[in-house]
């Protein structure tokens, strides 16, 4: 028998939870990681506040504005924003740019309930937002909880106004209702796709009528008066707006034990979070490192925030123009993570997965091979001289990962940026966390596999 256990350990794929492997030293450094991310998800819930977040903490680390007029050593830390929505960073390595970089790409971008361009009014002396989802959803999960309101007004002076409403418990937040049980048996009867409508998905924001003996409209008005009162807009300027309704929900230990998050935005901020915290501890890396955190994933990449836009080109291309570079040259010799999660086997829906080929909670970062769906349709599928490349290095680095796949090869399937960098002449892989619940309200992943993520980046930098 112990030849036999002996040769399974040699032989068989490990398969144990970290919890099993783990000493007290890596468990602290897990559970302090975790709290700083929980931190961050709470203050970065819509992209504009990521990108935010995370220039602030740049600069505090020593990251400037990459300059063309200006020569950089290894060592030197840079950083563009796009647009208030996207940012990326470099620190600059020992090697010259035609040796290639070592990029991770993430998206901050989360699914979501975006405002129409004419949003507010009243039906039956309550008044609502009218809205349009963002991202593949249940809408139903959006239903009946608790909202906050983020985003940006610009007025027609140019002036910007910032707007961040229901996070405080002092403060109101918004809610979509649905329909009781009591009356919801047609309703109950349909499919789940059709049981919530996305047009009545309206946000409720007031009932309170504007104090007047006469006149229609009179809840609208009141809340155009509190508007115009706090913010200082008419109804016209909610048309040149980007406002954004998001869970309230903050993020949470899960369980007992404390060994889960729980929040919004884990798709795919805890990956973006990680890869941020491994270019802020790289020094003086042998390739050059950059991190890119994207918008627009959840709708495809389009747009020029998003990755199908030549923004992050641009930027590399500016890279290698300061090393007198093509930027060709340094493309065809770049290395790329596409960060993003994977779904986690979930026990309570086993017939959707693969249990040979799923990621699981609290077995490490997962290697996602290809993407896509319907035979590999819209996947870049790594080749085996990269995952052979990063199989050498977690392993000398002790990082602890797995392979996985979204689901059942004819049900499941999905798409992240790493088509996109791939088209680049990059290698690249998905390489992420694997979730819970992804895409709804409160996702959950694992404090070990979110720590696992910093040490896989970090180690593919160095």
């Amino acid at each position: 028998m112990s030849n036999t256990k002996d040769l399974k350990e040699k032989l068989f794929c490990p398969k144990k939870n970290l919890y099993l492997k783990i000493d007290d030293e890596q468990f602290k450094k897990a559970q302090d990681f975790s709290e700083n991310y929980k931190n961050f998800l709470n203050s970065s819930k819509t992209e504009r506040e990521a990108t935010a977040f995370f220039v602030q903490k740049a600069k505090e680390n020593g990251f400037e504005e990459l300059s063309l007029d200006k020569k950089y050593t290894p060592g030197d830390k840079v950083f563009r924003v796009n647009r208030n929505k996207s940012v990326v960073l470099a620190v600059i390595g020992e090697n010259n740019s035609r040796e290639g970089f070592n990029v991770a790409v993430s998206h901050i971008d989360s699914p979501r309930i975006d405002l129409k361009p004419n949003p507010l009014y009243e039906n039956n002396e309550m008044a609502f937002f009218k809205t349009h989802y963002y991202g593949g959803i249940k809408k139903y999960q959006w239903t009946a909880i608790p909202l906050s309101l983020h985003g940006k007004i610009i007025l027609k002076n140019q002036e910007s106004i910032e707007v961040s409403i229901g996070e405080n418990e002092s403060e109101p937040c918004f809610y979509i209702s649905d329909l009781l049980p009591h009356l919801a048996r047609e309703q109950m009867s349909k499919t789940m796709s059709k049981a919530i409508e996305g047009e009545s998905l309206n946000v409720l924001i007031g009932s309170l009528p504007f104090k007047s003996d006469s006149g229609s409209e009179l809840v609208k008005l009141n809340i155009l008066k509190i508007l115009n009162e706090k913010y200082g807009i008419i109804e016209r300027d909610l048309s040149f707006a980007e406002l954004e309704l998001v869970p309230v929900f903050k993020a949470r230990d899960i369980g007992f034990d404390r060994s889960l998050i729980g929040g919004y935005g884990h798709d795919d901020r805890c990956c973006a979070f990680p890869a941020f915290e491994a270019i802020l501890s790289a020094e003086k890396p042998k390739k050059t490192c950059v991190v890119m955190l994207a918008d627009k994933e959840e709708i495809g990449s389009d747009g020029n925030t998003g990755m199908k836009s030549s923004f992050f080109r641009y930027f590399l291309a500016d890279l290698a123009s300061i090393d007198g570079i093509k930027t060709r040259h340094a493309l065809s010799k770049s290395k790329a993570l596409s960060a993003d999660v994977d779904a986690a086997f979930d026990p309570n829906y086993p017939s959707n997965f693969d249990s040979l080929n799923s990621s699981f909670i609290n077995r490490g970062v997962v290697i996602t091979k290809y993407t896509g769906s319907g035979g590999k349709a819209g996947a870049s599928d790594a080749s085996a001289e990269f995952i052979g490349y990063l199989r050498k290095i977690f392993e000398e680095n002790n990082v602890n990962y797995q392979f996985g796949q979204l689901g059942k090869v004819d049900t499941g399937g999905g798409g992240t940026v790493a088509k996109y960098v791939a088209n680049l002449n990059i290698d690249v892989v998905d390489v992420g966390i694997p979730v819970l619940s992804m895409h709804s309200p409160f996702e959950v992943i694992s404090k070990l596999d979110l720590y696992e993520m910093f040490k896989a980046v970090k180690s593919f930098f160095k």
